[in-house]
């Protein structure tokens, strides 16, 4: 076994220069820098009085124009009052419109399964004719009086929906 020396480094010497730190300096103005600017103004107004006359008028506009304000204001929520009315209506007629429909085809629809019924127990010819007379007749009646019933139920819808546009209509008409 052979010592052998360990190698050792050795430091190498840098030469380190600092550089300068230069702080930025700001001027604070204290009496003995400023320099007073002289008062001028670019567009000198002119000192106006506002004459009584004008004044008046001014204020009685803007008065104006508030009431006419609260005018419009109050015609338009009336506009949307008669509106909701209006189509509150006619959904309501809409929907007895609608109920009498269902209940026209449900009569009409038993009156055909009642038919059918009988149909099916027929034992002659005859009694077949008959019995789809008698049906028909009585068809025809029932849509008669139901067609009469729809054409009054869509009168009373428009009469209904109508109404309180017309009532609105007469209201302003007549102030």
């Amino acid at each position: 076994m052979t010592d052998t020396p360990a190698e050792v480094e050795t430091p190498v010497e840098t030469e380190v220069t600092e550089t300068p730190v230069v702080a930025e300096t700001t001027l604070v103005p204290d009496a003995s820098n400023v320099i007073p600017l002289p008062n001028i103004e670019a567009f000198p107004m002119p000192k106006l009085e506002v004459p009584t006359v004008v004044r008046e008028l001014a204020e009685k506009s803007v008065t104006q124009a508030r009431e006419n304000y609260e005018k419009v204001k109050a015609a338009a929520e009336e506009a949307t009052d008669v509106l909701e009315d209006t189509y509150e209506t006619a959904r309501k007629s809409m929907l007895e419109f609608n109920l009498k429909a269902i209940d026209t085809a449900k009569a009409n629809s038993d009156a055909t399964f009642e038919f059918v019924k009988s149909f099916a127990g027929v034992k002659s010819l005859s009694e077949a004719v008959e019995l789809q007379s008698a049906f028909a007749r009585k068809q025809f009646e029932s849509l008669s009086a139901q067609a009469k019933e729809f054409q009054e139920l869509a009168t009373k819808l428009s009469t209904d929906a109508t109404s309180p546009l017309k009532d609105a209509a007469t209201k302003i008409f007549k102030d």
